[in-house]
């Protein structure tokens, strides 16, 4: 049955990501947001007055709001999420879920013991309008079949202060964005059997990974190639898509900075092979001028609370098989775990 009556909404954690969910909730006629949390709320209350801050996350959890946004440090995540399904709680939490596949496996038992609740994560990368068009066309067919797939996701730097501990973060720029990218390759050609990695904190002195090279395959023999950095000197996302009869390619991802330049799909058919050197591809593309996924996201989540629906896009076990992708990567390259960079909480 739908519900009619505004959705009650609490966040904990009110840094850039908070503070982004409660501007996109506010938008909303079918939400009211009630109760937040942050231990320095101040800027948050700037822009938000009316909104009453409490002392403590248990006291958002505990309130009566129908869904809990998480938005906190990697580390606290998996407590959060398990507390507010425990109470009773729908909730929508930040990527990464957690800082190991453990922290992953626990909330999806919670989730097992609440099944009336809905529990989504934050891969909003899967919503934005280049992405989803390479998909439609990738899985329509019209470009043939898959062949492999090339992803470059980088930043010049390691993101927040808390980012840079390892006891809040967990790991570095693969678990931080590279899950991102991750995430897209398993929606693109499903899960990878196999992995090949060199990971490296060659750069930033913070004590987590700067750079992780990946090569993944599934079983159907598709390759992807990844690369998530924080070495990237000037912001790149390109994630790349060869069909047997042409290519996708996202490039630039628009983000509030813009710094990752603008989001444009290329579409290409691939010319004739019958001349020396064959024909150039032809090629159209298409620019994405605005950013409707943060909408689209909450739309999508919003709508499972509302219909009683599954959660399609960011589910528990898609974050989990992100998360597993991760670790497989770590743990694939013994240099890396050798290394003091190396997650100091490895996945049993």
């Amino acid at each position: 049955m739908t519900q009619t009556k505004a959705i009650r909404v609490g966040i904990i954690g009110l840094g850039k990501m908070g503070c982004l969910r409660a501007e996109e909730l506010s938008q909303r006629e079918d939400v009211a947001l009630v109760r937040v949390y942050d231990p320095a709320p101040e800027a948050f209350q700037q822009r938000w007055p009316q909104i009453p801050c409490a002392m403590n996350a248990e006291a958002v959890i505990d309130s009566d709001v129908d869904v809990v946004f998480v938005c906190v440090p990697n580390a606290l995540v998996a407590d959060t999420v398990i507390a507010a399904l425990d109470a009773g709680k729908h909730v929508f939490a930040e990527k990464p879920p957690g800082c190991t596949v453990a922290d992953v496996e626990r909330i999806r038992a919670a989730e097992a013991r609440h099944p009336e609740l809905k529990l989504a994560f934050g891969f909003n990368h899967r919503f934005h309008a280049g992405i989803q068009e390479a998909h439609r066309i990738a899985q329509g067919g019209r470009l043939g079949d898959l062949l492999w797939i090339r992803g470059v996701y980088g930043k010049s730097d390691v993101g927040a202060a808390w980012r840079a501990d390892k006891s809040l973060a967990g790991g570095g720029i693969l678990l931080d964005q590279g899950v991102h990218m991750l995430d897209l390759v398993r929606m693109f050609m499903g899960d990878p059997v196999e992995v090949k990695s060199m990971v490296t904190a060659a750069h930033w002195d913070v004590g987590v990974e700067d750079n992780a090279f990946a090569l993944l395959r599934n079983a159907q023999g598709h390759i992807a190639q990844v690369h998530s950095s924080s070495t990237q000197w000037k912001h790149r996302f390109s994630f790349e898509v060869y069909l047997s009869k042409g290519y996708l390619s996202v490039d630039g991802i628009l983000t509030s900075s813009r710094s990752y330049g603008d989001e444009t799909l290329t579409i290409a058919r691939k010319g004739t092979e019958d001349s020396a050197g064959g024909q150039p591809p032809a090629e159209e593309t298409v620019y994405f001028d605005e950013d409707p996924s943060w909408a689209a996201e909450l739309d999508a989540f919003l709508g499972a609370v509302q219909n009683d629906t599954p959660v399609k896009s960011g589910n528990s076990e898609q974050a989990l098989r992100a998360m597993e992708l991760v670790y497989a990567i770590y743990q694939d390259d013994p240099t890396f775990m050798a290394s003091p960079a190396a997650p100091n909480r490895p996945t049993p």
